[in-house]
């Protein structure tokens, strides 16, 4: 029972800083703050942090599978690994391929005064639009994780 409930633990942290971070804290960020620049600074650390927690929660997931309990299937933990390893897969994605492209937008803005020419914007904004579509993927991953270890119950 104690590595079931670690391990619902250990996905409510993960699954419940991704949400906060991204859906709440965030938004928050570029609503209240007049400097969208300083508003993006502080997203994009928090964000950091978000991915570097999010391989240490999905790692200690993956070592919690890898112990059978009385009341957890194989097929379950299949599930569950998968879910683990999708979600882990946006991170890498989301935060260590795709962050590093617009960290270099915005470097090359800064050195011109910190406005982006009309391509780098437009280059900017998708590579935005499709990391936020991860990160919302990542999100309902969570969502499915959470209910399918709650089942576990």
């Amino acid at each position: 029972m104690f590595v079931v409930r670690c391990r619902l633990l250990v996905a409510t942290l993960w699954v419940g800083s991704l949400w906060t971070i991204g859906g709440l804290v965030a938004p928050v960020l570029f609503t209240t703050l007049a400097d969208r620049v300083l508003a993006g600074t502080i997203a994009g650390n928090l964000f950091r942090i978000e991915a570097w927690l999010t391989v240490v929660c999905g790692v200690l997931l993956i070592l919690l599978f890898s112990y059978r309990t009385h009341d957890d299937s194989a097929p379950l933990r299949k599930t569950l690994l998968r879910f683990t390893l999708l979600m882990l897969a946006c991170t890498v994605a989301g935060y260590f391929c795709l962050q590093p492209f617009m960290a270099s937008l915005r470097e090359a803005a800064a050195l011109t005064g910190g406005v982006m020419s009309d391509g780098a914007r437009t280059q900017f904004g998708i590579l935005h639009g499709v990391s936020s579509g991860i990160y919302l993927i990542q999100g309902l991953l969570g969502v499915g994780l959470i209910l399918k270890l709650r089942s576990l119950r």
